[in-house]
């Protein structure tokens, strides 16, 4: 009993030590911005937040333009990932289902797509979009980013419907069911956990997006949050307390987000990455 009661003990340790580093980065931002300039290089440093500087959220919002990247960066990942998905569905059905010419290499495209880093493409990929015109638009990073993620979530769902078995369509085929009534209404409420898994990996890859934005984008009034927040860095100072102001405001939607789908994405990934 001695030894069940110590294991317990070590692993509840084990799980609030993981749990105070993942939340002391977003402690100390919190810290870092309700800091006062007397005290932010002071010999002691100071440990907890000074609540009475909470204005600090106001004045940010007040004088620049958060609330604006902030909503652009909604857009992109919230277009990114439903792009992602729209594309990503059929192409994972194709890929599980039906043999093709140009099968293997198709997949063998897919996979390729992964090995590139994106600052090695923004220089062609800018080229191509100043002729069809698309630069300083949002739309121009949901695409970028769509054409990275978009392989990766068809694979994630490829093999969510590799798990499922053939006889169900082949009996929905018998009852007059047309293919794409079949993905409709049978194989996507069965990967429903996997979609909204995608959708989460879609729209964190949108979220995060900055390597595209700072070539592309011209408009300060188009920039996502990622990168308006790294212009806060000038070359003689650096409001710290209102990086860090930006910087909280910017990941709490993000992590409320994760923490919502959170669920969904665990099942989705299991039932994608172990199947087939």
């Amino acid at each position: 009993m001695k030894t069940l009661q110590i294991g317990t003990t070590f692993r509840i340790v084990g799980v609030l030590a993981a749990l105070g580093i993942v939340v002391f980065p977003f402690y100390w931002m919190l810290v870092t911005a309700l800091t006062g300039d007397d005290n932010m290089f002071g010999a002691v440093p100071q440990l907890t937040p000074d609540f009475s500087r909470l204005g600090i959220f106001a004045e940010v919002l007040g004088s620049h333009s958060v609330q604006l990247w902030l909503m652009n960066s909604t857009l992109i990942a919230a277009g990114t990932a439903a792009l992602s998905v729209i594309l990503a569905i059929p192409v994972a059905y194709a890929l599980s289902r039906y043999s093709f010419k140009g099968k293997v290499l198709l997949t063998l495209g897919l996979l390729l797509t992964q090995m590139l880093p994106e600052a090695l493409l923004v220089v062609p990929m800018f080229g191509i979009f100043r002729q069809l015109d698309l630069l300083n638009s949002l739309f121009s990073l949901i695409m970028a980013n769509t054409a990275f993620v978009m392989p990766v979530v068809a694979f994630i769902l490829k093999g969510a419907i590799d798990g499922i078995p053939k006889s169900i369509e082949e009996a929905a085929r018998v009852d007059g069911c047309r293919p794409m009534s079949i993905l409709l209404r049978i194989i996507l409420p069965l990967i429903g956990p996997t979609v909204a898994a995608i959708t989460v990996i879609a729209f964190f890859h949108g979220w995060n997006e900055y390597v595209f934005a700072q070539t592309f984008i011209f408009d300060p009034a188009k920039q996502p949050a990622s990168v308006g927040l790294a212009g806060f860095v000038g070359e003689l100072s650096t409001p710290i307390q209102s990086v860090m102001a930006v910087a909280i405001m910017y990941t709490l939607p993000a992590v409320v987000f994760y923490l919502f789908a959170q669920k969904y994405f665990v099942s989705g990934i299991t039932a994608g990455g172990v199947k087939g």
